[in-house]
């Protein structure tokens, strides 16, 4: 540990503030111990981890500006106007605090030196990871009048700090541009342009008022959007309910401060809507898998409106409690907190730990929601009468889940008898495939290998869960096969990972438009219902080909219409083919379908993986929702530009 400053002003950044833990070595040797993988999850967490030190830039008041460019030659660029990294020289490296942060592992000013107040980044590992995993790594500091330029490869600096006088208009700031290292990256080196703009907005709505200037200069013209949200995570609920009736016009509100912790909650309860969406976020990291400030605001939620509904005697004082999940249902909120010393459990950093800020968000929110609603009365009915609705609905629910208990496997019940079951009985290595139909199912059962694939054919179309009440789905006899098949307990609460019978639970369907209309129906169930088996990573979608292309003895199987022609164009001309167009797996013979679609070996499936949760439930409620408008608007708008399987997955 080096000495820092404890009594400095935060406002004098410089190398002292800088601590050193350790050395940088490991990084390149064991890459996903610091980025999680080294596949395009990796690769764009190092655009993260950049970005997030300019935002803790923001969080500490010195920064309003980030600009993220994607470069032609597949580098990236993020610059900020914040205070400019520190270059001056720091106590214990004798190098300066620039190359430390560059070139030290868990070197940086986010522990104790008084940098930060708070801050978000993989634990202060994040610039020197990005630059061990680079190509190339440059950086431009603009401060105190002087320009410094500095240029590292694979981890190294190969320029001394270079310092000129500032002649560039840019009075302070970082700018950092990296080129992924293909040494690492082997799968892929290319950036997602939407998956990067999806967590650059939600980081613009978690730090009201911080502009964020997005570019990819890949492609002409240039494509550019500007993020930028006075009203904060209130516009954000405001995003995720546009497509959905609101119960109340108003969303409520509330933001403080007790022991050094921030809280910022927004809420809004929709009419058209029987599950709930809560985003919680620490330090501007999702907390995908909860904590404690989730805990802290369901707790107050359920105990403020039973006391409102019971004031307001809408509860009669011999009636049960609402329910937690009946107080939550059709609610969308945010909550972000900013903790000075963050516990996250787990490498990934998906869950908030520390136990005072469940205390500090119940008393917070408990008095903002208590005032809100005393003021507001009839919104406080509206919401009252919704859970109310919604208590009775589950008492119905739980009736018909007990009818299918009753008939499961959870109660040693045969399995569906249409369910050709594998012979393997290790879940990790067992396959199961979702096909339309008895004719896909006759062809998928004698083309699978018998030991760890099983098949279930379902018939027709399953029911629209975004449509439905709970009671209505559990006798559905689609549903209760699925229910039976997996071995899934039967709400998602339920969820019991060691219970699931299969490990990749693929869905096969046609590629044609009832075949995409049954994986999105699917799609809707697990997401809805069983949202773990999705955010776990155990639903795929199979590839089948579209076409064969026949050339003398040779064939080839083609997925695109874009594939197909490409290969077209390699024949000599005036060459005789023939091509096949599959319309259904049904078409295909059994051997086909195992050489296409079924053989680890050879096939194509896509992992269904729900990156950003508040996209993919608005996409959920326009694509299957009541509203009609919605739906028109988003396939008039996306329809052209978009394949089936894209608007579907």
């Amino acid at each position: 540990m080096s000495t820092t400053n404890q009594t400095s002003n935060s406002s004098n950044y410089d190398a002292e503030q800088i601590q050193v833990l350790e050395g940088l070595e490991p990084v390149r040797k064991r890459p996903g111990m610091y980025i999680g993988s080294t596949g395009p999850r990796g690769l764009h967490h190092l655009v993260y981890e950049v970005v997030d030190n300019s935002i803790d830039e923001a969080l500490a008041g010195y920064c309003t500006h980030i600009e993220i460019d994607l470069n032609a030659d597949g580098s990236v660029s993020v610059t900020d106007d914040g205070r400019g990294i520190p270059t001056d020289i720091h106590p214990r490296t004798k190098k300066s605090a620039l190359e430390t942060v560059m070139t030290v592992l868990h070197a940086g000013g986010k522990f104790g030196g008084g940098g930060y107040k708070v801050s978000g980044g993989l634990h202060g590992v994040g610039i020197s990871v990005v630059n061990a995993l680079s190509e190339w790594v440059q950086v431009t500091v603009w401060r105190k009048d002087k320009v410094h330029t500095q240029r590292y490869e694979r981890g190294k600096p190969i320029t001394d700090l270079e310092t000129k006088d500032n002649d560039t208009g840019h009075s302070t700031g970082t700018s950092v541009s990296f080129l992924p290292d293909n040494q690492i990256f082997t799968e892929t080196t290319e950036f997602d342009y939407n998956l990067l703009s999806n967590r650059l907005r939600e980081l613009a709505y978690l730090n009201a008022g911080v502009k964020i200037t997005f570019t990819d200069k890949r492609v002409t013209p240039e494509r550019e959007e500007t993020y930028c949200y006075e009203g904060g995570i209130k516009e954000y609920v405001t995003y995720m309910t546009r497509e959905k009736e609101v119960l109340h016009q108003d969303i409520i509100y509330t933001s403080g401060e007790k022991n050094g912790v921030q809280v910022e909650v927004a809420l809004q309860w929709c009419i058209d809507a029987y599950s709930d969406t809560i985003l919680g976020f620490a330090n501007n990291i999702r907390t995908i898998d909860g904590g404690t400030h989730l805990e802290g605001l369901k707790t107050v939620l359920t105990r403020t409106l039973n006391n409102i509904g019971r004031k307001r005697n809408k509860i009669k004082e011999n009636d049960s409690n609402l329910g937690g999940e009946n107080v939550r249902e059709g609610l969308t909120a945010v909550i972000s907190v900013k903790v000075p010393d963050p516990e996250f459990e787990g490498q990934t950093k998906t869950k908030l730990g520390n136990s005072e800020v469940r205390g500090i968000v119940d008393s917070l929110v408990g008095e903002a929601l208590n005032e809100y609603l005393e003021f507001n009365p009839h919104v406080a009915d509206s919401i009252i009468e919704k859970a109310i609705q919604a208590f009775k609905a589950a008492e119905a629910a739980r009736r018909a889940r007990e009818l299918v208990r009753r008939k499961s496997v959870l109660e040693s019940s045969p399995l569906p008898g249409k369910l050709a079951d594998c012979s393997s009985r290790d879940p990790a290595e067992s396959e199961i495939f979702l096909v339309e139909g008895d004719s896909a199912g006759g062809s998928a059962k004698q083309g699978r290998d018998r030991r760890f694939q099983a098949i279930l054919p379902l018939r027709g179309k399953i029911l629209n869960i975004e449509k439905t009440d709970d009671a209505k789905i559990y006798k559905n006899n689609e549903i209760q096969s699925l229910i039976t098949a997996l071995g899934l307990g039967i709400k998602g609460d339920e969820f019991d990972a060691s219970q699931l019978r299969y490990h990749h639970i693929v869905i096969m369907t046609d590629a044609d438009v009832d075949g995409a209309h049954i994986r999105t129906l699917l799609l809707t169930f697990f997401y809805r219902y069983q949202r773990e088996l999705v955010e776990q990573g155990y639903i795929y979608i199979a590839c089948p080909p579209l076409y064969k292309l026949e050339r003398g003895k040779n064939h080839f199987y083609c997925y695109s219409d874009r594939e197909l022609q490409q290969k077209i164009a390699e024949f000599p001309p005036n060459a005789n083919y023939n091509i096949q167009r599959f319309k259904g797996l049904g078409e295909m013979m059994p051997e086909q379908l195992w050489d296409t679609t079924m053989n680890p070996e050879t096939r194509m499936m896509k992992r269904v993986e729900i990156e950003d949760a508040a996209e993919a439930d608005r996409i959920f409620t326009v694509l299957m929702g009541d509203r009609v408008a919605p739906r028109r608007e988003f396939i008039e708008t996306h329809g052209p530009r978009l394949n089936l399987t894209e608007l579907d997955v």
